[in-house]
């Protein structure tokens, strides 16, 4: 895993995403205890869009290669040395959770950690990094102006600290997780910042996935 820097992070939270309200009509196959999708706060909001990344392996991809996937689309980078690394371990908690109550359902969930520091998380970096939370974890980086215009597809903020002496920086940035169905609608936010061993994750997922 990269070397944790000592200082601490200023990160911002999406509070006026979880504001959204959707429309309540009732959708064809929910199962028992789950409500329509219409219902999940981010319903009918323009965050995601299509991005043009590129994964741990090196290869060019774009958000359309995981439809038919739900995915959890989280964006951090792997030298934070507090909020990115705990997100993701309760997300990788909750994601194991999940896949030993509902095996057949979490092989439909892909999760993806999408860095907002191409400069330094290069293709190998976020191998090593994802590699400690989940082993279906994948990273995503590329050229500044590609993660720029993922970040800004999900609404996300991120700037670039003061570099210091040593040439290392901090990176602020939202911290939010965002649920995605098969087509790509955003569904709801993932309460990564639970502070639990994964239990808020998994069941989230219980909601929303069918």
């Amino acid at each position: 895993m990269p070397t944790i820097l000592p200082a601490r992070l200023a990160s911002r939270r999406l509070g006026p995403l979880l504001l959204a309200l959707a429309a309540l009509s009732p959708l064809a196959g929910c199962g028992p205890g789950q409500p329509p999708l219409e219902q999940g706060a981010l319903w009918g909001s323009s965050i995601g869009g299509d991005f043009t990344l590129v994964d741990e392996t090196g290869k060019t991809v774009h958000a359309s290669d995981y439809d038919g996937k739900w995915k959890v689309v989280y964006f951090g980078y792997a030298f934070c040395p507090d909020v990115c690394p705990f997100d993701m371990q309760r997300l990788g908690q909750g994601l194991k959770l999940y896949a030993a109550e509902h095996p057949d359902l979490a092989k439909d969930v892909q999760p993806l950690f999408i860095t907002i520091d191409p400069e330094r998380d290069t293709p190998e970096v976020l191998a090593e990094f994802t590699a400690n939370f989940s082993p279906d974890l994948i990273g995503l980086t590329g050229t500044p102006e590609q993660v720029k215009a993922a970040a800004d597809a999900y609404s996300v903020y991120f700037a670039k600290g003061e570099v210091n002496e040593n040439g290392g920086y901090m990176m602020d940035h939202s911290n939010a997780a965002y649920l995605m169905d098969p087509e790509g609608n955003p569904v709801a936010l993932m309460p990564v910042d639970v502070k639990d061993q994964g239990q808020a994750v998994a069941a989230e997922l219980a909601k929303w996935v069918r």
